[in-house]
Formats: structure tokens, sequence, C-alpha cells
């Protein structure tokens, strides 16, 4: 048994509710160890649509508690984290067979009046024949109409909210997998092992919060032991990227036969991201991966809209995750509510385990503020709530901040390239001075792997943001696995081995 103090709460989960949670708890005085059996971000949190949005379809479902939160929460969010989300306008096509126009507009005012919206523009009626939006759709759609939501770098909104958990004193261990559970008297004893050493120890905590995600059920019937009937439903959400489909910076929100929506949204410059489905999923969550025929409906649902089909050919990558929905029996996945569900239990009041059902990117801090309002009364010195007004690391300049930035980056060092510069400040903010360091010439960058990813910015996420290997970097700490070839990225994860054996060595 170790011999270190108890810790206060113990998270299993290293996506954004348990990240989020950590960082919550950290910061009202709680010791905090959270425990991720991959990568943080590995499994559902990097796989969303990357939108902080209200979820306009919700409507229907008449879910106007989730929605108002969401949309309250999408201005909270873009003040704490300019650099990663920012402000998107969306474009609605009127589909004259589907839903019609008085519907869209009432939806669309509610949209604009739920959420006290402060910063981002209302709604506009657009005529598509002259508007620039109209250009790449058939000719049929005349008329649509204009709104706003965010965009969010959904992996690296995990990472920042760790590494702000562990500024305030909470551990985070990656590669770590809780292997079982037991209530001893007032506390948990928990087995730990280490996924890429083997190793094993054991850890005792007052509390445990299980946001295990896809997992959660698992974790809490075969390594917790807890007998539960609450569960969850397991949806696919797959994504298609494709070469760019349109030139202007707008996203598109199609509606489809089905009842389900579709969006097209540009995606790193050069590409177009579709998504998503909804499709009940059956087998490990790890093992998701968009199927021939989500990519056909996702290709056959852009060109039912677009003048130029898309076809497989234009699809340069996918990706796909698993939603854990919490289930309330409903008849199809499309249905099933998107709001999160905590359920507590303890034994004689002590020793209290937490498990998180369901939940959406957006409303993850109001997810982790609930989480805490549970544990409350086993720990009355809690602090208060403080999320709503303190930003990410990197993010404490103005929401429209972000091209100055870049000018002030750029003219520190006249020697990277207008492009790094804009994608250091949309990762790292106000951190992006610190990755780039005391460098006075390109040379200082160090190695240079491929694209515009440098030995400094490696180096940094290895040593600050808990990157382990190439995978980790080129697809959740950047996506440079879009740019980079197969050798680059051989080689980047050879050096990357090698400088996590010398730190190894160094810490022993």
């Amino acid at each position: 048994m170790s011999t270190q103090s108890p810790y206060d709460v113990l998270i299993i989960g290293g996506g954004v509710n348990g990240c989020g949670i950590a960082r919550d708890a950290a910061g009202r005085g709680l010791s905090v160890l959270l425990c991720e059996k991959d990568d943080l971000a590995q499994a559902t949190s990097s796989a969303s649509t990357k939108l902080f949005h209200g979820g306009l379809r919700y409507l229907e479902y008449y879910e106007f508690r989730l929605v108002r939160e969401a949309l309250i929460e999408r201005e909270v969010l873009l003040r704490a984290m300019p650099h990663i989300s920012w402000p998107m306008r969306f474009v609605l096509p009127h589909h004259s067979g589907l839903r019609p126009s008085w519907l869209l507009r009432l939806g669309l005012f509610l949209y604009d009046h739920l959420g006290g919206r402060k910063i981002l523009p209302p709604t506009n009626a657009l005529n598509l024949r002259t508007h620039e939006t109209g250009r790449p759709l058939k000719s049929l759609y005349t008329k649509g109409f204009e709104y706003s939501d965010c965009w969010v770098e959904d992996s690296r909104l995990v990472v920042l909210n760790a590494r702000d958990a562990e500024a305030r004193g909470a551990t985070i261990k990656t590669r770590t997998r809780v292997e079982g559970a037991r209530r001893d008297n007032d506390l948990w004893t928990v087995d730990l092992k280490d996924t890429w050493s083997g190793d094993t120890h054991k850890i005792q905590a007052r509390a445990i919060i299980n946001c295990g995600g896809p997992w959660v059920s698992e974790i809490l019937h075969d390594r917790i032991h807890e007998h539960s009937k609450d569960g969850v439903r397991l949806v696919r959400g797959s994504h298609i990227v494709t070469n760019k489909l349109f030139d202007h910076d707008k996203s598109y929100i199609f509606q489809q036969s089905d009842g389900r929506i579709i969006f097209a949204i540009p995606y790193e410059d050069d590409y177009t991201l579709i998504g998503t489905t909804d499709v009940d999923h059956t087998g490990d969550p790890k093992d998701a991966v968009c199927t021939p025929e989500e990519t056909e409906y996702l290709t056959s649902a852009a060109s039912e809209y677009f003048e130029t089909p898309v076809t497989a050919d234009d699809v340069v990558w996918t990706f796909s995750g698993v939603r854990p929905l919490f289930d309330d029996n409903a008849s199809s996945a499309t249905e099933a509510t998107r709001d999160y569900v905590l359920k507590r239990r303890d034994k004689n009041g002590k020793a209290p385990l937490l498990n998180v059902f369901g939940g959406k990117i957006t409303t993850y801090r109001k997810l982790a503020e609930a989480a805490l309002t549970e544990m409350k009364g086993y720990f009355p010195s809690l602090g208060k709530s403080w999320t709503s007004t303190q930003p990410l690391p990197g993010g404490n300049f103005p929401v429209d901040g972000a091209g100055q930035l870049a000018l002030e980056l750029g003219a520190v060092y006249p020697f990277v390239s207008d492009r790094l510069i804009v994608r250091l400040v949309k990762a790292y903010g106000t951190d992006a001075y610190t990755v780039l360091g005391d460098a006075k010439s390109e040379h200082d960058l160090g190695r240079h792997f491929g694209w515009d990813l440098y030995e400094c910015e490696v180096h940094w996420l290895m040593s600050h943001e808990y990157a382990r290997t190439a995978e980790d970097i080129i697809w959740r700490r950047t996506k440079l696995g879009l740019r980079l070839n197969e050798d680059e990225i051989a080689s980047l994860n050879q050096w990357m081995q090698t400088q996590g054996l010398e730190y190894k060595a160094k810490a022993g």
C-alpha cells in the first residue's frame, strides 16, 4: 500500500468531462488525481464536430434547458479560450420539402434569445441567389438563414483543462488504468496500472468520480463492482474530411429527409469537415471507425445541397467517436438525450462514487460545477465555483485579439513564417512566446519534422502537454496528420521515443 496521503478525489477518465472536473476541483482546494488509460482526449473528446453550440435541432425534442444552458455557455467559453475557440456563422438553406420556413424562423428566434446573446451577432435572412454562400449550392436553394455558433479545438480544450488542473495542484496521470476499486472503511482503495511499463500500485481516495465516457458502465460494473441499472447508449458519430468545397469562411447546416442535420465546415484552411452520423454502436468504443455506409450517407447528404457532387474520392480523412449518451430508452439514436446525468451513491455517507453519463462538449464546464455540487456534502470546506471568469492557459487576451497577438508575436520572431505564427496563436495563445522561447533564428527552433513542426514545439508538447507519441501530436495536439507524410511521422515518433527514454533516465 502506498504511504501517500489519500487523495480527496480520484477522477477516472481524461476526456473533457474528467479534465474539466479536475480543473474545477483543484481550484476549489481539493487534492485530485486524474487517471486516463490512454492519451488525453483519445476517444470521444477528440472526435466531436468541434463546435460550442446550443444544439438547434434539440429544440424539436423540447430540450429547452439543455439548449439554454449551452447557448449561455458559448460566450462564457469564448472569453475563456479565445485562442482555441472563435465565432462562426452558419448558413441554413431552406429546403422546400422539409421544415417550413416559418418553423425555421421560429426556431432561430428562440435560438437567438434563449441564451441572452451578447457577443455573437443575430440571425439574418439570406438571398442565396446573390449571397456568396449560395454559389456552391444548387440553384433550387434560393433563400436561407445565417446564424451564430462557435468553433472549438476539442482535444486542445481537454489538454488545457488538464494543464490548468495540474497548475492548481492536481496530479494528471496518462497511460494509467484503474484496474479495480473497493471501499475500505471510509476510503476507496484503488489498483492502478501503468499501461506502458506494466507497473502496478495502489492509492487511496475519499471519493471517486467516474468519467469513463463510453466505458463508464464497464468501469462501474466490472472494475468498481457496483450494481446499478443506469447505463449508456453508445452512439457513433462519424465525420469525413474532404478537400476544400467552397472558398468563403461560413459553414453550412443541411437538413436531411430523415430528420437529421449535417454540418459542412471550413477546416484547417484547405479542407472541409462534414458530419456527423448517429448510429448505435456495438463492440469496443476504441474500435469505432467511419464505415463505408456512413461515408456514403455523408457524401450523399452533402451532395443533396452542393452543385458539385461530393464523392468518396474527395475524402482525405475520416474519424469517428462514440457518444456515451444516458440510456433514456429513446426510440432512435437521434432522439436520445444529449443532456448529462449524474448518479451518486455512497456507503453510510462516506466514500462516494459519482458516475457521469452523457453530456456534450459545450456544457462540460457546467457539468463540472454540477458534479462538485454533488460532492459538497462530503467536503464541507469546498471552495466556491470560479471557472466562469478564469481563462484557460494561453487565453489571457481579448475575444477578438488573436490577430493582434499574431502581429506582436511575428514582430518578436520575424524569421518564423506567417503560417506558423497563426497556427501557434490558435493552439497556444500567449503561451506561443514560451513555445518559441529565446530563439533568434530558424536554426534555434531545432529539428524540422515536416510542414511547420519544429523541435521546440515538440519539446513543449512532451514536457507541458502530456504528449508521448507522434499520434498524440499530429491528431490531438495539432491536426498535422493531414500534412505530414508517413516517413515524417515515423521519424517524429522515433525521435520522441528516444527523448522519452532520456526524460525517464533523468527522472530516475
